[in-house]
């Protein structure tokens, strides 16, 4: 096993590295500020193989000390496309001493786009060089050539040039990070000397600054030396936009709980949008759903059921706008699923825990489907097990899970019975219950070959209504009762979106504003929702 020290292992080259080095079997080691500490730098190098350098000063005052440290081992030195004459010096004394060394010359860095978060987020990027042609690497990129020179034979003495796969403007850089967030970005040109003055202002020295005004008034062909060296292709800059979308969004709404209790304890915030991790997707929500366990939720009744930390953001049905793909999805792709924390203008989830959003309604609608659309499959087809003769009685019809599980039994063949409220009473026969019973008034029928129970209290006389019974809240004491908490299935879900999409099952839904979110909690309390609820969060 080779075993590799890494410098400057946090920064925007050094965490990618360190990461594919371990995914290579690498045994890696890190140092930061003990660069330049003897007594620490000899201690971590003992037992190393390579040395990846990334020198932090702009001069090579102390670099000689250091690499005599280094000794003869393999180095890869990180220098720069621009070879400044403090890297050429470095450079220089590293073919000096090292056994094996290999220099990589990146060209400009997409993640140098970073500094434009601030603008892109208002909407103009006020820059000088519009046109000047780059082609920005991916830092990942960068370090996947690294860790092929670190690692393997073939490459001492190499010094390899670093880029993008095609050369881009400025402004078409700034038009590619406006498409990867979704938001329109306008470039507005910036005279040199403007910049000069305003860099300078910030505080950067003034060689530094007319070195990059220099290098950006000078066009950076595009090589193909990360295909060469690690046998994929260099990532573009597109992709990397999309994977840093988050970073220049900033900040969004979002329906926030820090503590238990009533209502009063949800709170609209600005947080950080979330970055999604590997297989993750970033999702512009357009809109969640209420669902009455999230009243539990709130209340702190199924902390120790979920796990529940503090503070969280509320919401578990998404529909909304890919922005950043993984797997199968793209940007721009709508989907649904279940997540946690989807009250708030963007969410992560894993790619593969996603469906595919359905055509025929609208997409703020589409987020009544998640929760109350599994739940009412699993009930029906998985624990209920309803096929074509059998006749059901589903008690709660009127809500949000008893509306699909009214019209999945339906579709499954069964003679469907269905209690409800005066007020449900028209919606629930209009999705093909054979017969509405009134609950208030008339009391539940017996003779059923299973009761799927949906609403929290449940008489003992139930048991005399049904061979076999089904509960989402609590439990039915009788030895052919199944008490269940939905999973989450997004292959069921695939398949209840088909079923959406063909007509064979209808989605309606109040839909409410994200600033009315503790009132729809209010109203769950006092038994005043009709129906399901969404909660649109685009504005």
């Amino acid at each position: 096993m080779t075993r590799v020290l890494v410098s400057g292992a946090t920064g925007t080259i050094g965490r990618p590295l360190v990461n594919q080095l371990n995914d290579a079997g690498a045994d890696v080691r890190t140092v930061t500020r003990q660069l330049t500490d003897p007594v620490a730098l000899k201690a971590a190098l003992d037992g190393v193989d390579a040395v990846f350098l990334l020198w932090p000063f702009a001069s090579a005052e102390g670099a000689r000390e250091v690499l005599e440290l280094v000794g003869a081992r393999r180095v890869v030195y990180l220098s720069s496309a621009a070879a400044r004459p403090y890297e050429v010096e470095i450079e220089r004394l590293i073919a000096e001493t090292a056994r094996e060394w290999t220099v990589l010359r990146p060209h400009a860095f997409a993640a140098n786009t970073l500094r434009w978060a601030e603008q892109i987020r208002a909407g103009v990027v006020r820059q000088p060089y519009g046109d000047a042609v780059l082609s920005p690497v991916h830092e990942r990129d960068v370090a996947a050539v690294a860790v092929r020179a670190l690692l393997d034979e073939g490459h001492h003495g190499a010094i390899h040039t670093l880029t993008g796969p095609r050369p881009l403007t400025r402004r078409e850089q700034a038009r590619a990070i406006g498409a990867a967030i979704g938001r329109p970005v306008r470039w507005e040109e910036e005279p040199p000397e403007e910049a000069r003055l305003r860099l300078l202002g910030l505080g950067w020295p003034e060689p530094a600054v007319d070195g990059m005004l220099r290098a950006l008034a000078e066009p950076g062909p595009a090589t193909a030396t990360v295909e060469e060296v690690t046998g994929a292709p260099a990532s573009t800059f597109e992709t990397w936009a999309g994977e840093h979308a988050a970073d220049f969004l900033g900040t969004m709404r979002a329906a926030r709980v820090h503590a238990y209790g009533d209502a009063s304890v949800i709170s609209l915030e600005e947080v950080p949008v979330p970055a999604p991790g590997p297989g993750e997707v970033l999702i512009k929500v357009a809109a969640t759903s209420f669902n009455p366990s999230e009243v539990g939720l709130r209340m702190g009744l199924l902390h120790d059921v979920l796990g529940v930390t503090l503070p969280l953001t509320l919401g578990w049905d998404v529909a909304g706008t890919v922005v950043t793909g993984a797997g199968d999805l793209v940007p721009g792709d709508r989907v649904i699923g279940l997540v946690d924390g989807a009250a708030a203008e963007y969410a992560v989830a894993r790619a593969s825990m996603l469906a595919r959003a359905p055509e025929r309604i609208p997409l703020a609608v589409a987020a009544a489907v998640p929760v109350a659309g599994l739940t009412a499959w699993q009930a029906v087809f998985e624990h209920a097990r309803i096929g074509p003769g059998s006749r059901v009685l589903i008690n709660g019809a009127g809500g949000g899970v008893g509306l699909f599980a009214v019209q999945l039994a339906k579709h499954a063949g069964a003679y469907v019975v269905a209690t409800a409220a005066p007020r449900s009473a028209a919606a629930v026969r209009a999705l093909g219950a054979d017969e509405v019973v009134d609950y208030t008034t008339t009391p539940l029928p017996g003779g059923n070959d299973v009761l799927i129970n949906l609403v929290a209290a449940v008489p003992a006389s139930v048991t005399a209504l049904a061979e076999e019974f089904v509960s989402i809240s609590q439990p039915i004491e009788h030895p052919r009762a199944v008490q269940f908490v939905a999973r989450n299935d997004p292959s069921r879900l695939t398949e209840l979106v088909a079923l959406i999409d063909k007509g064979v099952v209808d989605v309606t839904a109040e839909v409410r504003p994200l600033e009315s979110l503790a009132d729809l909690h209010r109203a769950a309390e006092r038994g005043a929702i009709r129906g399901k609820v969404v909660v649109e969060v685009e504005r």
